[in-house]
């Protein structure tokens, strides 16, 4: 199957849009569904990553089921607007971008996910607009300072800078990172090469901030850093939420779960198996039902609970519902 005129990959129930935000940047979001609350799923931050290759068998999911899904493509990245002016100096300009979106879409309240680099921006989102945030899930990710600085994420057998520019390299790369390696089809990796090659200066700029997440900011530069702490903040959140951290992932490997579920009292973990580090794309089988019932009722049934893993390092929270 070719690729659309845009240069996307066609998924039956999902619709490319674009709209204009109040900075002046021109963003590009594909959606599915048209009646219910609202859901925004934020992609990863490896080249080429987009709202349609990261949630393309999650949204038309949600979508059938009453759900209102936005899968925005973040500055750097997908369709994203390529003057530099908008382009993304670090990880709070991701914030600001999701509030404009929202904003330019009336969406006051949302139920808000991602995945990776889309973790992150889930978690920095939440604690800086707690107020618009129904509930939020988490998959393989950063969670910022509320882990100590001082503990550092175990090293995974594939390095995020593995990328070489190249189409071969692109699919090198995302079967790396993906368990279920027959989900990397060649038009997906023509429309993220074709992605990342446009976007190349933009995505430079920005990835060290990336790779420097929770020890980014310069002290001397105490207002970014009080944007971007979550110590105090993400751990002291009474909204509803859930993490899903895949035990096969070789970006950041399970221990860095284990870790992170030590520092969220309140969020329900979840360990699939067969799972690498987009959970989403690996497992629809578990990951879009579990999401559904979350969003649509605040609780995840017991067997469905079960099968995904859920962590038996801790009690379970009431959100697991059994019997």
């Amino acid at each position: 199957m070719a690729l659309t005129t845009e240069n996307l990959v066609e998924v039956p129930g999902m619709a490319s849009r674009w709209v204009r935000l109040a900075s002046g940047a021109r963003a590009h979001y594909m959606t599915s569904g048209e009646h219910g609350p609202a859901v925004v799923l934020l992609h990863g931050g490896l080249p080429g990553s987009s709202g349609l290759a990261g949630w393309r068998f999650m949204a038309p999911y949600l979508g059938e089921r009453g759900f209102r899904v936005y899968c925005p493509d973040m500055p750097a990245f997908g369709l994203s607007d390529v003057r530099p002016e908008h382009w993304p100096r670090g990880m709070e300009d991701f914030v600001d971008f999701i509030d404009e979106f929202a904003d330019a879409l009336c969406l006051d309240r949302f139920h808000l996910a991602g995945n990776s680099m889309g973790c992150m921006n889930t978690v920095n989102y939440t604690v800086a607009h707690p107020d618009r945030v129904l509930s939020f899930a988490l998959i393989a990710g950063d969670i910022g300072d509320v882990v100590p600085e001082d503990v550092k994420p175990p090293q995974g057998q594939f390095h995020m800078t593995a990328y070489d520019g190249t189409r071969e390299g692109m699919r090198n790369m995302m079967e790396a990172i993906i368990h279920r390696t027959e989900a990397v089809s060649d038009d997906l990796v023509e429309m993220r090469y074709l992605s990342a090659r446009d976007r190349l200066e933009a995505h430079r700029q920005f990835w060290p901030t990336l790779l420097q997440y929770r020890h980014l900011v310069p002290w001397s530069d105490q207002n970014r850093a009080a944007r971007l702490a979550t110590k105090g903040r993400l751990d002291r959140l009474d909204i509803p939420g859930i993490y899903l951290y895949g035990r096969q992932d070789i970006l950041t490997p399970v221990e860095w779960g284990y870790t992170q579920e030590d520092h969220l009292p309140h969020v329900q973990f979840f360990y699939p198996d067969d799972c690498g580090h987009q959970g989403q794309t690996d497992r629809p089988d578990l990951f879009n039902p579990l999401f559904h019932e979350f969003f649509a009722h605040g609780t995840v049934p017991g067997e469905l609970a079960d099968n995904a893993g859920v962590s038996d390092r801790r009690p379970e929270l009431p959100l697991v519902k059994r019997g």
